[in-house]
């Protein structure tokens, strides 16, 4: 496995780790390993917990603690991982919005993206494996 500072969550793997979900545990793994998340990640976590979790907005405030504080580090959006994504959503495919997180995981340096939502073994600018953590597991 890789060190946590060079992997990536996205935004499915953080709401699994907060759900009731047979992949909550696997999910709950990859987030005390300490990888890194992107800013955008924890904007969309808030969104899906209150929406789809339930969740109260003290509960979304601890969750949001806890992924930060496990977390090896928060990664800021910026202009060139924007810019970035552009070229990579139509260069591979992906949603505006996962280029995004890709773009984001790539500036930071990262070499593996966490994800169930993009091709398991996407290799991204020779640099970035997107691996779906829930691959072959109970409902993944």
């Amino acid at each position: 496995m890789n060190a946590p500072g060079t992997e990536f969550l996205d935004t499915n793997v953080l709401v699994y780790a907060f759900s009731t979900d047979a992949r909550a545990g696997t999910a709950e793994k990859l987030l005390a390993r300490g990888c890194r998340v992107g800013l955008q990640g924890l904007n969309e976590f808030a969104n899906v917990a209150r929406r789809k979790l339930g969740m109260s907005w003290p509960e979304v405030r601890d969750a949001l603690d806890v992924i930060r504080t496990l977390s090896s580090a928060t990664v800021p959006m910026d202009l060139e991982s924007h810019a970035a994504a552009l070229a990579m959503a139509e260069r591979y495919r992906l949603s505006f919005f996962d280029a995004l997180m890709v773009a984001s995981a790539l500036g930071a340096g990262c070499t593996t993206f966490w994800s169930e939502d993009m091709q398991d073994g996407l290799l991204v600018d020779g640099r970035l494996l997107v691996r779906n953590p829930f691959a072959g597991a109970a409902g993944g």
